[in-house]
């Protein structure tokens, strides 16, 4: 059946809750990307998310709650993720804390790790339904797996009408990357995904700086979205360029005005005046419509590393990963 696009009214906000608690799939909207939301404590509805997304499943799912009592409920948030908490949320920034006793929370969204990935949604809508739903949500990027993730509700349609119940259609999503992840389990906050919340942010917060991932190769991952070749287009991606080849779609940032850009078979501007907040909210929309344009390749010109330009570099960077 054709997937419902439902308004972003208390009418809209009464029957997404109403789906998730029956079970079945709602695209919901928050500051980031849409979500693909389901029941996180029913394994029949979070299984139903991997065989909508195709996603492999030892990625855990990140579970999102309209509050902070609701989050605790879920994990053991020692003072460094009650900090991160108390400070960014609601907002673009989930956490990796041990899971609680009795948290709902299933296995199969945790990827059947002893801990969970947790967040607090600065969308007022998103807060809304979360709190029709009156459970814990498990809300991935609501796109095919390791395709480029949704900031519209069309986009949402594009990669998975007919496989989901409905999407809450609340506009385009103002933030537009994924929210920064940081792993509070033992010894210093690790930093595992650049996002919304930005490197220097944090440790402002913290006092110090954040730890780097040291997990062993192979090991499963302990939050989405790290995976090495993600947020892909069909075009193959190509970095840093200071020139355009001939038949390449190019996305530019600020004044760059690489060699060759008369020759792009489209070109577009992720912030003419270098905003990497207005460039993090446009990346996804503008990867999307450069690869509609058909190009084989598109090449990226140079984004600096500040800020949310860590955010906007890794995935980038993920979407230029082999595949």
């Amino acid at each position: 059946m054709p997937t419902r696009r439902l308004t972003a009214d208390d009418a809209g906000v009464a029957e997404a809750g109403a789906l998730l608690r029956a079970g079945r799939l709602v695209a919901i909207p928050t500051e980031t990307v849409y979500g693909l939301g389901a029941d996180a404590g029913s394994p029949a509805a979070v299984a139903a998310i991997y065989a909508a997304k195709e996603r492999p499943r030892f990625n855990p799912l990140i579970a999102h709650l309209p509050d902070l009592a609701g989050a605790r409920r879920e994990g053991a948030f020692g003072t460094d993720a009650l900090r991160l908490a108390e400070a960014f949320w609601p907002g673009p920034l989930t956490l990796v804390v041990p899971v609680a006793a009795g948290g709902r929370v299933c296995d199969l969204a945790r990827a059947g790790l002893p801990s969970v990935a947790l967040r607090v949604p600065a969308s007022p809508l998103a807060r809304a339904v979360l709190a029709a739903a009156g459970r814990p949500v498990a809300a991935p990027s609501a796109n095919r797996s390791g395709q480029v993730s949704p900031t519209q509700a069309d986009h949402v349609l594009g990669d998975l009408d007919g496989r989901i119940a409905a999407v809450l259609d609340g506009g385009p999503c103002p933030v537009g990357v994924e929210s920064t992840i940081v792993a509070c389990l033992s010894g210093d906050p690790v930093l595992l995904r650049p996002g919304g919340v930005s490197r220097e942010a944090l440790e402002a917060v913290l006092g110090r700086r954040l730890a780097t991932p040291t997990a062993p190769a192979g090991a499963a991952p302990v939050a989405p979205g790290l995976l090495a070749s993600h947020y892909a287009p069909r075009a193959a991606v190509r970095l840093d360029a200071t020139e355009v080849r001939p038949g390449e779609a190019v996305l530019l940032f600020g004044g760059a005005a690489p060699r060759g850009l008369d020759s792009a078979l489209l070109a577009l501007n992720l912030s003419p005046a270098g905003d990497l907040g207005q460039a993090a909210a446009r990346l996804f929309a503008y990867l999307r419509r450069l690869d509609a344009a058909g190009p084989a390749t598109i090449a990226v010109a140079p984004i600096p590393e500040a800020g949310l330009g860590e955010a906007i570099r890794d995935r980038l960077a993920r979407a230029a990963a082999p595949r």
